[in-house]
């Protein structure tokens, strides 16, 4: 599911992705900012023509895991979808194909250790 269409810098739709740490196991906490650097490296390449990517530590659980913004401004979900739809992409598709991306890369970043 990807687009490479190029937008510019401030008409693109910035993707904020928090982690968990807990997802990395026990010790998650002291592995989150390095696995969020490589996690972010991997999704930067993803519809790169029109979303911007930021992975982030969930460090707050009253902070969404998957917000949407454009130039500094949070939207709302049907905000969001109405976006995606621009590019002919479903939102819960979209986060769904997110988080199949995201368990993969923390099973590997896993196997790794």
């Amino acid at each position: 599911m990807e687009n490479n269409l190029a937008l510019p810098a401030d008409k693109m739709l910035t993707v904020v992705v928090r982690i968990e740490p807990g997802c990395l196991g026990q010790d998650g906490d002291k592995r989150i900012e390095a696995f969020c650097r490589a996690a972010y490296i991997k999704l930067q390449p993803i519809n790169s023509g029109f979303i911007n990517w930021q992975v982030l530590p969930r460090l707050d659980n009253s902070l969404p895991e998957i917000q949407y913004k454009t130039i500094n401004k949070i939207l709302s979900l049907s905000q969001a979808e109405k976006y995606l739809a621009f590019f002919d992409m479903n939102l819960d598709k979209f986060e769904e194909h997110l988080h199949d991306k995201l368990v993969v890369l923390i099973e590997q970043h896993l196997v790794r250790l």
